[in-house]
Formats: C-alpha cells, sequence, structure tokens
C-alpha cells in the first residue's frame, strides 16, 4: 500500500457509532462523517441524536438514527439489519455505549451489577455478533472504547472496570477470530473526559492541557482507516499519559511527586 493523504478518509463507507447522542459518541459520529462515511447512530438520548443526525446530513452524508436499548440484543439486530438495507454494508462498528456509577462493590446489589455487565459489555457482544454477517468481504474495523480503568484497579467502579477489562480481552480473542475475515478489532482507552454525562472533571496528566473528546474521535478515524490496516488487537491509551505514569501526578510547576 501506497501511503498518501487519501490514506486517511474514509469516503463510502458506511459506520455505525453506539451510544451518539453525546460526549465521545457524538464526536466520533461526526468526525466520521467529516472522513466520508455515512453514519448510523443509536442512544436512548432521543432529542440529542435527532439534532447529530441533522449534522451530519448538513456535512453531505447519509444518517440513520433509531432510539435503541443497547443490552437489547433483538432490538440490536433489527437496527443493524435497518441500517444496512439503508445504507449499506457495514465497514465500521463503533462500540461506544456504556457508563456506570459510583459505589463500593459491596453496595450494588444483584440488579445494579447485572445492570453494569449488560450495558458495558453485553452491548459490545449484542453489536458484534449483529454486524459481523452484515460486514463486506474486503473488510472492516471494530473499535470498542474501554477505559483506563480496565489498567488498574478502580475502587468505586468495580465492576463497571472489569466488564471494561473483559472487552479489552474480548477485542484480542475478537481481533484473532475474525482475522480471516480482514475484520481488524482493537480499542481504545481514554481516561476521564470531560462530556455532558460527566461535567467537567479535572484530571491531572503528564501532559499540560484536559483531553478532549475529539482526541477520542482522532484515535477511531484513525483504526477505522486504510493508516491502521496492519493494526489489530491492540489497546490504543488515549489519557494523556497516566497509564504511563503510574500513580505519578504533575504539579502546576511542571515536576512530579506520587
Amino acid at each position: 500500500m501506497t501511503l498518501t493523504p487519501d490514506s486517511v478518509l474514509l469516503t463510502g463507507r458506511v459506520a455505525i457509532v453506539t451510544g451518539a447522542a453525546v460526549g465521545i459518541g457524538r464526536a466520533t459520529a461526526l468526525a466520521l462523517a467529516r472522513f466520508g462515511a455515512d453514519v448510523a447512530v443509536c442512544d436512548r438520548d432521543v432529542e440529542n441524536m435527532t439534532s447529530l443526525a441533522d449534522e451530519i446530513e448538513a456535512l453531505g452524508r447519509k444518517a440513520v438514527a433509531a432510539p435503541l436499548d443497547v443490552r437489547d440484543g433483538e432490538a440490536v439486530r433489527a437496527f443493524v439489519e435497518d441500517a444496512a438495507a439503508k445504507l449499506g454494508p457495514i465497514d465500521i462498528l463503533v462500540n461506544n455505549a456504556g457508563g456506570g456509577f459510583h459505589a463500593r462493590f459491596l453496595d450494588v446489589n444483584e440488579k445494579g451489577q447485572d445492570s453494569l455487565m449488560r450495558e458495558n459489555f453485553t452491548s459490545v457482544t449484542n453489536f458484534v455478533r449483529a454486524t459481523v454477517p452484515c460486514m463486506p468481504l474486503r473488510g472492516a474495523s471494530i473499535v470498542n472504547i474501554t477505559s483506563i480503568e480496565a489498567h488498574r484497579a478502580a475502587p468505586g467502579f468495580a465492576v463497571y472496570s472489569a466488564m471494561k477489562a473483559a472487552v479489552g480481552n474480548l477485542t484480542k480473542t475478537l481481533a484473532l477470530e475474525l482475522g480471516d475475515r480482514l475484520v481488524r478489532v482493537n480499542a481504545i482507552a481514554p481516561d476521564v473526559i470531560p462530556t455532558p454525562g460527566i461535567g467537567d472533571v479535572p484530571v491531572n496528566t503528564p501532559l499540560p492541557r484536559q483531553g478532549h473528546v475529539d482526541d477520542v474521535a482522532a484515535a477511531v478515524v484513525y483504526l477505522a482507516s486504510d493508516l491502521s490496516a496492519f493494526v489489530t488487537g491492540v489497546t490504543l491509551h488515549v489519557d494523556g499519559g497516566n497509564l504511563a505514569a503510574g500513580g505519578w501526578h504533575r504539579l502546576d510547576d511542571g515536576t512530579f511527586h506520587t
């Protein structure tokens, strides 16, 4: 492959982004559209999802939008089949939907645990099973949004982080199992990114700035494009260096402490 600026373009491709109404999902859907993809989006936030579809179409791309509970496997299959029927074979799947709440493990009951597992792990397996049969033989890309918490202890978020770790492990296995289909499977692990869902939470990083939803969207574009044609089974950390820091924190004067 000869590398050119066009290698990053997604012209003519079709993408699905879950949990797309706001935050990282919205930024990702718009970025994929700006780089040429038609985009199907789903979320339970109908108002913001509808305005997102309008923005995608204003960029000259086609959009499909539907309210969806990503934990419902039957509904997921119907959504994916509808997206493929309207837009064509699915070239890119971004499993972004997920969420959690702060509570010590012993304070999380079985119902809460089940909800966390279904929202953060089952949602991914639902979409992979539904989408892979709709992907073209020429190859495709699956990008799973996990978290830095999948790679370290997360007191107060035990089940959430365990499910994100499970998605990271699933990513590696799927990379092997789907490789013969030329389907690449990778993950992105952000640290806390300010979004409407969590607010403007300051996070100290080795880089003297805050993360932004577009930082994650940029990583998705890379993993969706031909620039990463030989990249599969990896987790790309978009965390300003916090995983590498391993407990070291940058002070305002540029020095570090633990």
